[in-house]
């Protein structure tokens, strides 16, 4: 019973007061230590919502993710481990570094998470963090990637993105007529019957391939918080590359087809809704195949049941 009155007197089921008041006053410690990098992230999430938007979302999904073992962190005892301190100090050393002197942002955010995890190993001990490691390792995914690594990395995904737009595009208006469709690197020339050209350039109509780390932020928040096997989650995370792709694939091919209705809609503030719009069936796709992996697991599990119990029965 004192336990039971203990939960019950728990600030959301997780803080005794004392330990609100410490969580509160090491969260405003840390906040203003890195304030510094939480304003310049702020900035580039609002001045870029379409690539970095979902910086503001991924500490909530942390924070559920959070909730969803309360019962678990509850009944861990916190305590104190020293060893932590040496990268606890470190991860400080590395953000100052990669401030003042080679003003890495995304190396900042490393150090700001390893500053984090740490400090969370110091205070509550290695029991405690076997519950709190996954939704502090979740918050990478909310630091803004170098710029030089963004753009070697969504230039080789535009070139697949054109190549698979292009076969699109042309398996829909060859065998009509209606138009061809040629490719050269990441332009493609639309020519419909009439003779009319429109030559659309990937690289500056599809900028939303930047998106890839939102769908991989998404992959990784339902494959954590959705699947119960680690090879089901593993399967997930890989998964969500090439369903961006084969998304952005469509993406580039109904701008395409737009553009020979309108050139207006596949440039401007057109261009940006109608790329949003077609998030909603790419995230239905994600989410299908996830269903699928469950299912299959549940299907799997229910005739392995049913056959040892079948033997039992035998028996």
């Amino acid at each position: 019973m004192p336990n039971a009155d203990l939960a019950d007197q728990r600030v959301l089921g997780l803080f005794t007061r004392t330990g609100l008041m410490l969580t509160v006053f090491a969260t405003l410690s840390f906040v203003g230590l890195f304030f510094r990098w939480f304003y310049h992230q702020a900035e580039i999430s609002l001045n870029a919502p379409e690539d970095w938007g979902h910086a503001f979302v991924i500490p909530l999904i942390s924070g559920y993710m959070l909730w969803q073992h309360r019962e678990k962190i509850v009944a861990t005892t916190p305590k104190l481990f020293w060893p932590a301190s040496v990268p606890f100090f470190l991860g400080i050393q590395a953000y100052a570094y990669n401030l003042f002197n080679i003003h890495n942002h995304m190396l900042q955010g490393m150090s700001l998470i390893l500053t984090l995890g740490s400090l969370v190993l110091w205070m509550l001990g290695p029991a405690m963090l076997r519950f709190l490691f996954l939704p502090i390792a979740y918050l990478v995914l909310m630091i803004t990637v170098a710029e030089g690594i963004m753009l070697t990395v969504t230039f080789k995904l535009q070139l697949i993105a054109s190549q698979g737009s292009w076969l699109i595009l042309n398996l829909i208006g060859n065998p009509f007529g209606w138009f061809d469709v040629e490719i050269d690197g990441n332009t493609l020339m639309l020519m419909t019957s009439d003779g009319q050209i429109h030559p659309m350039n990937v690289a500056e109509a599809c900028s939303g391939m930047r998106m890839v780390v939102a769908f991989y932020a998404l992959a990784v928040a339902v494959a954590l918080m959705g699947s119960a096997h680690w090879w089901q989650r593993i399967a997930l995370v890989l998964l969500a590359g090439p369903v961006a792709v084969f998304m952005n694939m469509i993406r580039v091919t109904v701008l395409g087809l737009l553009m020979m209705v309108n050139p207006d809609l596949a440039a401007g503030d057109a261009h940006t809704v109608i790329g949003t719009l077609l998030l909603v069936p790419s995230l239905g796709l994600f989410l299908g195949m996830a269903w699928m992996l469950n299912r299959l697991i549940a299907d799997g599990d229910d005739e392995l049941t049913t056959g040892t119990k079948k033997q039992a029965v035998g028996t």
